[in-house]
């Protein structure tokens, strides 16, 4: 074979492996985010609570808020 050939050959294979890897690490992460979702509103609580803070509603929401706002 020539050289030509196996660069080629090189060439495909790095693309489909780059292709292929992103869409198994894009399918592991919507598993992962499935099975473990971000914190919610019971768990900002808790933390709260921990740090000594006394929750209120309204700072839950704006928390929650600010997060969402964040991760967009």
């Amino acid at each position: 074979m020539s050289t030509g050939i196996w660069i080629m050959l090189v060439i495909v294979a790095l693309l489909v492996g780059v292709v292929g890897g992103f869409y198994i690490a894009r399918k592991y992460m919507e598993k992962y985010l499935r099975d473990n979702p971000p914190i919610n509103e019971d768990q900002l609580r808790a933390m709260m609570l921990q740090m000594g803070q006394k929750p209120s509603a309204k700072k839950l929401h704006q928390m929650m808020n600010s997060m969402k706002a964040h991760a967009k």
